[in-house]
């Protein structure tokens, strides 16, 4: 059996998140559909980690096994995959790598972007999350800084997950502003449930109503959910990147 990464995006609107369940459509269900047709055998495949109801995804890698000569042109399979799948799902690279590989375990770094505009535009609905005040972006990116570094972020956390630990470590926190309003950008081993979503709710409960930049990390201390921030809205939220010691970041 040859053990393939495959390197996908999609937007997020009509589906309830990644993981496959019982009673709703999911991008994994649709993915697993397509390679079944094609491959003509049961596929599963497995995701470098599973996204929210309409949160999108710039790029995410998934693991399946077949046969060593089931793909003999990976050119050709990628057309054939992309004509299959929905308008809202792409393909991007087919990787062949060692039995060993898991696109969710060997992924040592994942980017998230939260968008944010403050302007009505048709064209970003679904895309980006409208709010009316802007906030302050200096005091926002002062506070970002208690992100930083291995802490226990279960205060952030959706609740009754089944995880291991709470612990993450944050390489990169910072907002940005852009064409369309402002974008949250943040980068981390690994990410809980909910979390960038009670990350982004928090530092504009901080730069909306003026809170000093260390009440995000009393939040941390607390490790209470119930004193961070209102979860903001799915819609805004991408997944941007996941990195791998054995992938190039090049596409």
């Amino acid at each position: 059996m040859q053990r393939f990464f495959l390197e996908i995006a999609y937007d997020g609107t009509a589906y309830h998140g990644w993981q496959v369940q019982d009673n709703a459509v999911s991008v994994q269900q649709r993915l697993n559909e397509a390679l079944q047709k094609i491959l003509r055998n049961a596929i599963e495949t497995v995701g470098a980690g599973r996204t929210d109801t309409g949160v999108h995804a710039k790029q995410l890698y998934v693991h399946f096994d077949v046969p060593q000569d089931a793909i003999p042109d990976r050119n050709r399979f990628l057309h054939a995959l992309n004509a299959l799948l929905p308008y809202d799902i792409a393909a991007h690279r087919l990787l062949d790598v060692d039995t060993t590989a898991h696109a969710r375990f060997d992924a040592t770094e994942r980017s998230y972007a939260y968008h944010i505009h403050f302007n009505k535009d048709p064209f970003l609905i679904h895309k980006s999350w409208q709010i009316r005040d802007m906030p302050d972006i200096t005091l926002m990116n002062t506070a970002a800084k208690y992100l930083l570094g291995k802490q226990d972020f279960g205060c952030f956390s959706k609740s009754n997950t089944q995880v291991f630990t709470n612990i993450c470590t944050v390489k990169h926190a910072e907002w940005k502003i852009d064409q369309n309003g402002l974008v949250f950008h943040i980068t981390a081993d690994r990410f809980l449930r909910n979390m960038v979503r009670a990350i982004v709710g928090t530092l504009l409960d901080i730069g909306l109503k003026g809170k000093p930049a260390t009440t995000i990390r009393e939040v941390i201390q607390s490790k209470d959910r119930a004193k961070a921030g209102t979860s903001v809205p799915a819609h805004g939220l991408y997944l941007t990147k996941v990195v791998y010691p054995y992938i190039s970041t090049a596409s």
